[in-house]
């Protein structure tokens, strides 16, 4: 079976990779809205994607806390 990349995937990695510091869903949404990338509509769609790109063993760190904040690992 062929895992499939959500549309917006590469945009929500490179929103990641610029960021300084680990980012809550709300604000990837944010900053994937100020580069014209319409793929996730809700903070929640943005976490649960990045959630499945860190159980599957991806470069997405999930850093525990109220909210969750994410960030790109090498």
């Amino acid at each position: 079976m062929i895992a499939t990349r959500p549309p917006g995937f590469e945009q929500l990695l490179d929103v990641l990779e610029d960021a300084e510091e680990p980012l809550t869903a709300r604000e990837i949404l944010s900053r994937l809205q100020e580069r014209d990338v319409e793929a996730f509509e809700t903070p929640y769609r943005v976490a649960t994607v990045l959630g499945q790109i860190a159980e599957r063993g991806g470069p997405v760190d999930v850093v525990e806390g109220s909210p969750y904040r994410y960030r790109l690992v090498a």
